[in-house]
């Protein structure tokens, strides 16, 4: 199913998309000359936090460190406790993992996407893990960088230990921006029977064909070298989403997440491949939404998805009307 939310002729596609390419493009000299994402990842203690604009003991907010025998290193993650864990000690809730983006951290959500004010509304245990900028992958150039391996077996059962979770599949949702978007729609096309719903806002979906030379830009390319290797490599096939939807075995058809993709009319990078992707679900017979509306490749349109997102997570996890 296609949900175009907006409709431009010719002549105003062609402004926009020109304007958002100046914008984009500065965006990105910024971050490369700036770098203000590129710092280390903030200290992650176990002291929960409250966050600003939120009245004491409400939701609770707490940066944990895991030590990953993957990774040979302590990884810090993000938890934000909705309003009700401490009011019922019996109670156990879903959990939405939100993935960060290329040069973010695990902080990114709760500082610019307001995660915690959403977790007065929404029912849910939010997790934020680090990704550094690891596109979500095991890596075979960078030593100990098995980001895929370590949220799968290690990130997961941890949160389903120490907090009172719904463990199982049905109440277990994935989304991300951007490199963050492509690690969700890639987990839950390699492990469906983890995920019912993941969403992937602004997706970097072209990785496995991109590279410094060549698609995206400079900064995303690089990057994507360094985790992946060279165009024909072995560890680009097993990562690709297109490929991977395209040879989805029967068995994993039927119980793939429904997917929520979304991406702003004047991102003139993401919008075109996860255009392409939108009508290779459909081909597939996927279930699935695709919401196009004016942004940019920025936390003013990210933001904006999340709401939308939880509220769909609302309905399809917690059987909750729609607005």
């Amino acid at each position: 199913m296609r949900l175009q939310l907006r409709s431009l002729d010719f002549y105003k596609c062609f402004v926009c998309l020109a304007a958002g390419a100046l914008v984009f493009s500065a965006a990105c000299r910024k971050t490369a000359v700036n770098a203000p994402d590129s710092k280390p990842p903030p200290t992650a203690s176990a002291t929960p936090q409250v966050p600003s604009g939120l009245p004491p003991g409400t939701v609770s907010v707490q940066n944990v460190q895991l030590t990953s025998a993957l990774m040979n290193k302590n990884i810090p993650y993000r938890v934000v406790l909705p309003a009700g864990y401490k009011a019922d000690d019996a109670k156990r809730f879903p959990v939405v993992y939100l993935l960060h983006g290329l040069t973010g951290h695990f902080n990114d959500w709760t500082d610019r996407g307001a995660v915690a004010q959403l977790a007065e509304k929404h029912d849910f245990i939010f997790v934020m893990p680090e990704g550094e900028d690891g596109w979500y992958t095991d890596s075979q150039l960078i030593p100990n960088s098995k980001f895929e391996s370590y949220i799968v077996r290690e990130l997961i059962p941890e949160i389903d230990r120490r907090f009172r979770t719904l463990s199982d599949r049905n109440h277990r949702v994935l989304a991300g921006l951007s490199m963050g978007g492509y690690g969700a729609i890639k987990f839950g096309l390699k492990f469906p029977e983890m995920f019912a719903l993941v969403g992937s806002f602004s997706g970097a979906l072209g990785t496995a064909a991109w590279t410094e030379h060549s698609g995206a830009n400079q900064l995303i390319g690089k990057s994507i070298d360094m985790v992946f290797g060279p165009p024909s490599s072995a560890a680009r096939a097993a990562n690709d989403v297109f490929k991977l939807t395209r040879e989805l075995p029967p068995d994993k058809q039927r119980i793939t997440p429904y997917i929520y993709l979304s991406c702003g009319t004047e991102d003139r990078i993401m919008l075109p491949v996860n255009t392409q992707y939108d009508a290779l679900l459909s081909e597939r017979n996927l279930p699935h939404e695709f919401h196009t509306s004016k942004g940019g490749h920025d936390w003013d349109f990210w933001s904006q998805q999340l709401v939308l997102f939880l509220d769909l997570a609302d309905q399809r996890i917690n059987g909750k009307p729609a607005n």
